[in-house]
C-alpha cells in the first residue's frame, strides 16, 4: 500500500475543489440549491471561509478581481494545492521517495500559522460584512 503525505492529500483534495469550482456554478443553475454558510445562517456571523465558494468561482470563471474581493487567501490555498498536486506527480513519476514522518517540533509551528491565517482570514470577512 502506498502511503501518501499531508500535503500530498491537500494537494489531491484540492484539485478536487478545484473542480468542484468549474462545476458548482452550473449545479446551483440548474437546481437553484445553493451550500450556505453554516454559522452564517444559524449567527449571522461570517465565518473564516466565508467567500471562499465564491472566491473558487470567480477565478474558475476568470474573474481574478472578484476572487480577491471575496476572499483573498484562496490565491494562498491555490499555491498550495499546486505545489500538493505537483509533489503527487513527482512521486508518481518516481523522481523522489517515499514521504518521511514530519516531527512534532515541525507540526507545531505550522500549526501557529495555520491558525493565525484563519485568525487573519476571519478578521477580514468580519471586516468586510461590517462587523466592525
Amino acid at each position: 500500500m502506498r502511503y501518501y503525505s499531508v500535503p500530498e492529500r491537500l494537494g489531491v483534495a484540492g484539485l478536487g475543489a478545484a473542480a468542484a469550482a468549474f462545476a458548482y456554478p452550473s449545479i446551483v443553475r440548474v437546481t437553484g440549491f445553493g451550500l450556505p454558510c453554516p454559522l452564517r445562517t444559524l449567527t449571522g456571523v461570517p465565518c473564516p471561509l466565508c467567500g471562499m465558494t465564491t472566491a473558487a468561482t470567480s477565478l474558475a470563471a476568470g474573474r481574478p478581481d472578484a476572487a480577491l474581493a471575496a476572499n483573498p487567501f484562496l490565491y494562498g490555498l491555490a499555491v498550495l494545492v499546486l505545489a500538493g498536486a505537483g509533489l503527487v506527480a513527482v512521486r508518481g513519476l518516481g523522481l523522489t521517495g517515499p514521504p518521511r514522518p514530519w516531527p512534532a517540533a515541525g507540526r507545531r509551528p505550522f500549526s501557529w500559522v495555520v491558525a493565525g491565517l484563519a485568525a487573519a482570514s476571519w478578521l477580514y470577512q468580519l471586516h468586510r460584512s461590517d462587523f466592525f
